[in-house]
């Protein structure tokens, strides 16, 4: 009896070894999932809801075991609400380890610097992850960056967070502005970059657009701003063909060849460093500028230099082919 006594102990003890064993090993060897899955984790999500949830995308073989296993090795630490990628074959540990304090999946929606409303509105519109209806968005009210989103979230969460960027620089750069402006509000110095940033994608250049167009604001000379005539036409979306001269003539709030000052308001959301230059514009005697060919520009003082300089330029477009 007492042999038999001993079996019976020796048999429970390797069943209880090789119990614990598989539930160690368990907690390390590879998962079941056969490519990378992404789990998206909703705010207030327990830890069992997140086995729940790791079952059903076939990250983990049972839901039970996991959260038992997770309990026992996990040292409480919560898990975090998100997106995640629960790689390959990861093992209950790493996927516990993703899901406490991994990096969550980035969904980033890029808008350009110069970017116009409407094109914001389509881009949001188009993007399939993003959920709910907005409008078109004011011009110049985004600031151009790129921002991240979660999957289902709604387009007019996404786009208050582009408009609250653009109201917390323009406060901060309008309240270090340069003294004896021209432009004498937030609104007009948008109204300016705008257009600076339409004009020039050269970085450095942008002061010294900004320094001419303030220059022919205070002469009270009209700016002449090619992209003001467009912006009634497209809204700012590209042309697609030269300029008429009806269209230069023509008589509305934008186009800055019929009037004196700045026009109605944005024709594009710019970005920093054209409201940087605007607020802070070179000094210089220049009131002319036009393309030199190599992507850049050549700025005149006077009508006589810039006359010369926009022969040189006719010059280089004919030996292009492009008169």
């Amino acid at each position: 009896m007492r042999r038999l006594g001993c079996g019976i102990l020796l048999i429970g003890l390797a069943v209880a070894a090789f119990i614990a064993f598989r539930f160690v090993h368990g907690w390390t060897e590879a998962g079941p999932a056969a490519q990378n899955i992404t789990l998206a984790v909703p705010e207030g999500a327990t830890l069992t809801d997140a086995a729940v949830l790791l079952k059903k995308a076939g990250a983990v073989r049972s839901a039970d075991a996991f959260l038992t296993r997770a309990k026992v090795f996990g040292r409480g630490t919560p898990i975090k609400a998100g997106e995640f990628v629960i790689p390959k074959g990861a093992s209950n540990a790493q996927i516990l380890t993703i899901l406490q304090g991994g990096k969550t999946v980035t969904r980033l929606v890029a808008i350009p610097e110069g970017m116009p409303s409407i094109l914001v509105y389509e881009r949001l519109m188009a993007n399939e992850e993003l959920t709910g209806e907005i409008k078109v968005p004011e011009e110049g009210s985004v600031l151009p960056d790129s921002y991240a989103y979660d999957k289902g979230e709604s387009r007019e969460a996404v786009l208050k967070r582009m408009q609250g960027a653009m109201d917390r620089l323009l406060a901060k750069l309008w309240a270090e502005r340069a003294p004896n402006l021209v432009v004498k509000t937030p609104q007009e110095a948008i109204t300016l970059a705008s257009i600076v940033e339409k004009e020039t994608a050269i970085p450095e250049e942008r002061p010294v657009v900004a320094g001419v167009y303030a220059n022919r604001i205070r002469a009270k000379m009209m700016l002449q701003a090619d992209p003001t005539i467009i912006y009634p036409i497209t809204r700012g979306k590209p042309l697609g063909r030269r300029i008429r001269k009806s269209e230069i003539a023509a008589v509305n709030d934008y186009n800055t060849y019929a009037m004196v000052g700045l026009p109605k308001g944005p024709i594009a959301n710019p970005g920093r460093l054209s409201l940087l230059a605007v607020l802070h514009p070179a000094e210089t005697k220049a009131l002319y500028f036009v393309a030199d060919g190599k992507g850049g520009h050549i700025f005149a003082d006077t009508y006589q230099e810039h006359n010369e300089n926009v022969r040189k330029w006719f010059e280089i477009r004919r030996a292009r082919g492009e008169l």
